[in-house]
C-alpha cells in the first residue's frame, strides 16, 4: 500500500480506500464520455436524451456517506455472519425472521411454533452479540490503520 500512496499520517486507510474508489469511479465515467462523444451515431429519435447524460455526475454525489454507508452494513453483516456460527439455529432463525426480514412477532410465534417470551429473548440476546461483534471488527479495523 506504501508503494501505491497510502500514508497513515496524512488518513485513515478507509478515507484513503474511499479516495481511491471515487477516483476509479470518476475515471470511468470520463471514459465512458469520451467513448461516447468519439462514437457519434446518426439517429432518427432526437427527442431522446443520451444515456450519459441520465447517469448522474460523481462528483455531484455524496460518496464520503454513501461510502460510510456501505462500509456500516459491511460491517454489520460481517459480524452477524461471525454471531450466526455462535448461536443456534433456531435462535438464529427467530433473530432472522423478527430483526433483519421485519416479521411481526405473532407471525414469528406461529410459522416456527415458538412463544413470544423467546422471540424477543433471542432478539435480545443475538442483538447483544451482533453489537459486540461489530464494536470487536471496528477495533481490528483501527490496529490494520496503525500497523499499516
Amino acid at each position: 500500500m506504501r508503494e501505491h500512496g497510502y500514508d497513515r499520517t496524512r488518513s485513515s486507510f478507509k478515507n484513503w480506500l474511499c479516495l481511491i474508489t471515487r477516483r476509479r469511479i470518476i475515471d470511468h465515467f470520463r471514459r465512458r464520455t469520451k467513448m461516447k462523444s468519439g462514437s457519434v451515431a446518426a439517429s432518427d429519435d432526437t427527442t431522446r436524451t443520451d444515456t450519459i447524460a441520465r447517469v448522474p455526475d460523481p462528483a455531484s454525489l455524496e460518496l464520503d456517506s454513501v461510502w460510510d454507508e456501505e462500509w456500516r452494513k459491511n460491517l454489520v453483516d460481517a459480524a452477524i455472519e461471525r454471531v450466526k456460527e455462535k448461536v443456534t439455529p433456531k435462535q438464529f432463525q427467530i433473530f432472522d425472521l423478527s430483526v433483519l426480514k421485519d416479521l411481526p412477532v405473532r407471525e414469528v410465534t406461529k410459522l416456527l411454533k415458538v412463544n413470544t417470551a423467546q422471540v424477543y429473548l433471542a432478539r435480545h440476546r443475538i442483538s447483544a452479540l451482533v453489537k459486540k461483534e461489530v464494536a470487536r471488527l471496528e477495533a481490528e479495523v483501527e490496529k490494520l490503520e496503525v500497523k499499516s
